[in-house]
């Protein structure tokens, strides 16, 4: 139950962050960013690995958006 729980926050991360992924919508992975850390907590306390795996990844990939985009572009 908490994989499905942390596979569906980190779809949803997912899709906020493809969409700041647009020039001048980075701000949306501020969203983004917690969305996937509350699913990789989540994550943390099931046995599957798949809902871990996506918040990790969208974690990692919303930041170094924010990171290369100086944190709002």
């Amino acid at each position: 139950m908490f994989n499905l729980a942390s596979l569906l926050l980190g779809l949803l991360a997912l899709l906020v962050a493809m969409i700041g992924f647009v020039p001048l919508l980075g701000w949306l992975n501020w969203l983004a960013i917690p969305l996937a850390f509350v699913g990789l907590v989540i994550g943390l306390m099931s046995r599957g690995k798949a809902g871990r795996a996506v918040c990790a990844v969208v974690l990692a990939g919303a930041s170094l958006r924010l990171w290369v985009g100086a944190g709002i572009f």
